[in-house]
């Protein structure tokens, strides 16, 4: 409860330092740093992200979810069945193992908030249901809703056998798709349970965390308003470095690389020759295959080499949710087709053996239909174009290599599917990026900073001792990211203060750092540190932290007051 605002709080209005990793920065439910299911309780140092007041206790009612009955169903169900350990992704497995060996506990599902979805029962006027209680019912609801609107059946979607539920999400909310809603499906029976979560980690931007509400993102529309006519483009570089395993980076300079170095110098490039080549040699029409041509041992293996990589490669990636790497084999086949263009080199056959000639470019436009076809769910603007090209669908069953065209069709015109971006192009979206989140100065960031808290009196305010110090000595907390072990000297003696600023310095840029150091706080120990003291910091609407220092004095132990 926070006493100044007079409100409950809900459990990501209370911050404070997680108790696994040291964020200080971590809510009331979750770690967003090291992942940690936590409660508010389990919070060291907490406070109120309304008043920054250390919030208190205060009797209230709730409901609870027993989670603690379906410990034993929730590991029959995800670790012993249905071969879950082969199919699911192990950082989501691992979480969830870890919750099941920590042991569950009853969660509350009710909060006293204003806004949200009602308490259906009796005693809960004033209350609202605790938000992932109702987002996940929201998805049947979503069903219901739009099997209404067209006329089809909500339950062949949700409580038929026959169908496959599929969570994709973020790991952050693997908790909630994981144990929560399918303790709910279990609890209430009659519902499908999800067949995999293939959750991923989080992809950062530029060197830092992504977050709209400081700005630093790439909004869709600004991305389609600055990039017309280059979805793909986006799609593939997202694709192909998506978090699946771990924490990605998008950066606009791998944005161009890849887009020069594969779209426009691989696929581009391949689709670009064989239609220039055809349209030189064969009026752009489909040519003859030359009887035996699919026979040659360097065929047989380029033929074998398009299987292997789409039945062996990508077909089990698709199904495992593995798409980095389905997209990297489907690029493989575009290289395969390069690369039997510059081996064979149909250009130089013409005049000496046009049959063969022809045979090779009929070889490399039929490869467009599988190539376009395995890229269809990554690329499906490109793939559309490639259709076009070859007046067929990609979407339609692929015939063998040599049968899926007819001799004699006429093609499409040469087009380059992708352009060249240059680095003037990259600079300004760079630019663009650090403007806005310079930009965005978040009113309620700036209220919460400059907020007045609750008055104390004159007696609190003169208990503390402050004194002027300098840090002699500063060397990083052994598996802590953002704890520091300073030795500072306060005048009468030297101390250990740890520290939660090793993201904000570097433990050389500390030595000789004059600072005010509150030396009466109670020691505690910090990852097996005894902290004997407080560093007074400020800190800014954009987190940045400052030093607080005696400004004409050098000298250390001076008392503040």
């Amino acid at each position: 409860y926070d006493e100044p605002f007079q409100q409950f709080l809900a459990d990501r209005y209370i911050i404070g330092t997680c108790p696994k990793c040291g964020n200080e920065n971590a809510y009331g439910d979750q770690c967003e740093k090291c992942g940690s299911t936590l409660s508010p309780e389990e919070l060291i140092n907490p406070r109120s992200a309304l008043s920054g007041e250390p919030p208190i206790k205060k009797v209230t009612r709730h409901w609870y979810l027993p989670l603690n009955n379906y410990q034993d169903w929730l590991y029959s169900w995800l670790v012993e069945g249905n071969g879950r350990t082969e199919t699911w992704k192990k950082n989501v497995l691992g979480q969830c193992k870890s919750w099941l060996t920590d042991g569950l506990h009853p969660r509350a599902i009710t909060r006293d908030l204003d806004w949200g979805v009602k308490v259906p029962v009796e005693g809960g006027e004033g209350k609202v249901l605790y938000v992932w209680m109702d987002a996940p019912i929201g998805y049947i609801s979503a069903t219901k809703q739009w099997a209404a609107d067209h006329g089809k059946d909500w339950k062949a979607y949700w409580q038929s056998e026959d169908t496959k539920l599929v969570h994709f999400i973020g790991k952050d909310n693997i908790v909630f798709h994981c144990i929560i809603f399918p303790v709910l499906l279990h609890a209430h029976g009659g519902f499908i349970l999800p067949a995999n979560v293939p959750a991923n980690e989080f992809m950062n931007l530029e060197g830092e965390k992504m977050s709209t509400s400081r700005n630093w993102a790439v909004q869709v529309h600004s991305y389609l308003n600055n990039w017309p006519g280059r979805e793909d483009v986006m799609r593939y570089v997202l694709a192909s470095n998506i978090p699946e395993a771990k924490d990605s980076e998008f950066t606009w300079k791998d944005f161009q690389a890849r887009n020069n170095n594969e779209l426009v110098a691989i696929l581009g490039n391949f689709v670009n020759r064989v239609v220039v080549l055809t349209h030189k040699f064969f009026d752009g029409k489909v040519p003859a295959l030359q009887d035996g041509f699919l026979q040659q041992q360097y065929i047989k293996e380029y033929l074998g080499g398009i299987d292997r990589l789409s039945q062996d490669v990508y077909e089990p990636a698709m199904e495992a949710y593995r798409f980095r790497e389905a997209l990297a084999a489907a690029m493989d086949v575009v290289r395969l087709g390069n690369k039997l263009l510059t081996d064979l080199e149909p250009w130089k056959l013409y005049k000496t053996d046009p049959a063969s000639c022809a045979s090779i470019l009929r070889l490399c436009l039929e490869t467009l239909h599988p190539m376009g076809r395995l890229l269809q769910p990554f690329l499906p603007f490109t793939a559309e174009k490639i259709s076009t090209l070859l007046d067929i669908q990609v979407s339609d069953s692929i015939q063998p290599l040599g049968e899926g065209l007819r001799e004699g069709t006429a093609i499409g015109k040469p087009i380059h599917l992708f352009s060249p971006i240059e680095d003037e192009q990259i600079e300004e979206e760079v630019k663009a990026l650090h403007t806005a989140a310079a930009a965005t100065a978040s009113p309620e960031k700036e209220i919460e900073v400059k907020a007045s808290k609750a008055s104390i009196s004159y007696e609190q305010f003169a208990a503390m001792d402050m004194r002027t110090g300098v840090i002699l000595e500063a060397t990083k907390v052994p598996k802590a990211d953002r704890l520091l072990q300073l030795l500072v000297d306060i005048g009468h003696e030297k101390r250990t203060i740890v520290s939660g600023i090793a993201e904000h310095f570097k433990p050389e840029e500390l030595i000789g750092q004059h600072v005010v150091v509150l030396i009466n706080l109670a020691p505690r120990k910090m990852k097996g540190v005894e902290s004997q003291g407080m560093i007074l910091m400020a800190e800014d609407a954009d987190g940045k932290l400052y030093f607080l220092s005696a400004a004409n004095s050098p000298l250390s132990g001076l008392p503040i007051s």
